[in-house]
C-alpha cells in the first residue's frame, strides 16, 4: 500500500475574519412561499429535503405568500410586533444598566426577537419551555411582568429567585418557563423527560426544548434525540442557529451534517428549517410542530436560521472574531422591520404609528425600570436575605445546613 503521506488535522474556518468583507454567499435562501406545507401526519422520510431548505412567508415586498401564510390576524400580528419592540427596548435598557454597574451580566436578543415571541403564541397554557438565556421573548409574549424580570436581573430584595440565579436566568412555572441552566444543553434532555412524563400521565401538555447552534455539539443534545425519537415524546426540539456560539462560528458544532436540522434525520424525526427573522414563518412552523406533538405524532426538530447581531453577552467583544459590518450584510434582515413593513403593506400600520409605538414602549420600559430600582440594584438598595440561600432546597433541611444557618445568624 502506497504511503499517503503525513496526516493533517482539520479545523473548520469561517468564511471571513475580522477586517474582511462579510460573505453570506453560502446561505441559500429559497423564494418566499416556495416550500410546501406537509400534512401534520406526514411520514418524516418523505420530507427529508425540508431539513436543507428554509421556510419563508414574507417576501421582499412585505407580502405574506405561500402555504404557510394566513394563520394570524392583523390584530395578532400587531400584538406580535409590540412584543418584539418591547423585548428590544427592554434589552437596550438592561444592557445600559449593566454598563452602569447596576447588574453584573446581561445577554441581548438583538436580531432574534421573532424566534421566541412568535413561538410562544403557538403554545397553549400549561405547555412548558426549557429555554436557554436568549428566549426572554417567551415571557414577554406571555405577559410576564417586566418589573419582575428586572428584579431578577438586579438580584434585589424583590427578586423572585432570591439572588440564587445569574441575571437573566428567569424561572416561572406559571408562564411555562423552566429555570434556565447555565450548563447549556441540559435543558434538552429535561424537556424530553418532561414531555415523556406528560404522556405517561395522560396529560395534554407538551414541552419545547431550546438550544443554540454551539451547544448542539454536546452529548445531551444527542441523548435527547434518542429518547425523543424512541418514545415519540410530545416535544418540539428547537435549535436557534444564530451563526455564532460564544466566539466560534456555527461550522465548529455543525460538523459535516450540512444543517443543524439534518441532525434529526438519522433519528427519524421530521426536521424543518425556518427563516428565524420572519415572525409569520416562525409562528406557522411552531404551530405545525406543536400540533404534531399534541396528536401523539412525536417530536419535531426545528432549526431557526437567524443572526446574533449583538455580542454573545456583556462580557463579549464580537469584533475579535467577526467583521464589524457582518450583521448589516445578513440577508434575512431585521425581524421587527420586516413585520412592520408587512403591516404597512396591509394598510394597518404606518411609519408614524411605529415611531409613536416606539416612544410609548420605551416609556413603559423606563417606568418598569424605575419601579424595579426602588427595590435595589447590584450595588445599592435592598438585597435578598442571607437566610434565603438555605430555603427552598430541601423539603426538610438537613442538620448540617441548619447548623450553618445558625452560625450565619439568620
Amino acid at each position: 500500500m502506497a504511503d499517503a503521506g503525513m496526516l493533517r488535522f482539520h479545523v473548520p474556518e469561517p468564511e471571513v475574519r475580522p477586517g474582511g468583507t462579510p460573505d453570506f454567499s453560502n446561505v441559500t435562501i429559497p423564494k418566499a412561499g416556495s416550500v410546501p406545507r406537509p400534512e401534520i401526519d406526514v411520514d418524516p422520510r418523505t420530507i427529508r429535503d425540508m431539513a436543507f431548505s428554509i421556510i419563508r412567508v414574507l417576501n421582499r415586498a412585505g407580502e405574506a405568500v405561500g402555504p404557510w401564510a394566513g394563520l394570524l390576524s392583523d390584530d395578532e400580528l400587531l400584538e406580535g410586533l409590540r412584543h418584539m419592540m418591547t423585548l428590544r427596548s427592554f434589552d437596550a435598557r438592561m444592557q445600559m444598566a449593566q454598563r452602569q454597574g447596576k447588574t453584573s451580566f446581561y445577554m441581548q436578543h438583538l436580531g432574534e426577537e421573532a424566534v421566541s415571541c412568535a413561538f410562544r403564541k403557538a403554545l397553549a397554557p400549561g405547555d412548558m419551555n426549557f429555554p436557554t438565556y436568549r428566549q426572554a421573548g417567551l415571557l414577554i409574549a406571555d405577559g410576564y411582568p417586566m418589573v419582575t424580570m428586572m428584579n431578577q436581573i438586579y438580584s434585589n430584595e424583590a427578586d423572585p429567585l432570591k439572588g440564587r440565579q445569574l441575571p437573566i436566568m428567569y424561572s416561572s412555572k406559571e408562564h411555562g418557563f423552566f429555570s434556565i441552566s447555565g450548563n447549556l444543553a441540559t435543558q434538552y434532555i429535561q424537556a424530553v423527560g418532561w414531555a415523556m412524563a406528560s404522556a405517561i400521565s395522560n396529560d395534554s401538555k407538551i414541552a419545547a426544548a431550546w438550544i443554540g447552534d454551539g451547544s448542539t455539539a454536546e452529548s445531551d443534545f444527542h441523548a435527547a434525540l434518542v429518547f425523543a425519537s424512541t418514545y415519540k415524546a410530545p416535544v418540539v426540539l428547537n435549535v436557534v442557529n444564530n451563526q455564532w456560539a460564544i466566539s466560534t462560528f456555527q461550522g465548529i458544532a455543525r460538523g459535516g451534517s450540512g444543517t443543524f436540522a439534518a441532525r434529526g434525520l438519522g433519528f427519524g424525526i421530521p426536521s424543518l428549517r425556518v427563516d428565524g427573522n420572519d415572525y409569520l414563518a416562525v409562528h406557522a412552523v411552531a404551530k405545525w410542530a406543536a400540533t404534531r406533538a399534541r396528536k401523539n405524532l412525536g417530536p419535531t426538530l426545528v432549526e431557526y436560521v437567524t443572526y446574533r447581531v449583538g455580542a454573545h453577552s456583556s462580557s463579549d467583544d464580537p469584533s475579535a472574531y467577526r467583521p464589524k459590518a457582518e450583521s448589516d450584510a445578513w440577508p434575512l434582515g431585521d425581524p421587527i422591520v420586516r413585520l412592520k413593513n408587512h403591516l404597512i403593506q396591509r394598510g394597518v400600520w404606518s411609519d408614524e404609528r411605529h415611531t409613536q409605538a416606539e416612544a410609548e414602549i420605551l416609556e413603559t420600559v423606563i417606568a418598569a425600570q424605575r419601579e424595579a430600582e426602588r427595590h435595589g440594584t447590584l450595588h445599592a438598595g435592598g438585597k435578598p436575605s442571607t437566610r434565603d440561600m438555605f430555603e427552598g432546597v430541601y423539603a426538610e433541611m438537613p442538620p448540617h445546613l441548619r447548623r450553618q444557618r445558625q452560625q450565619a445568624g439568620v
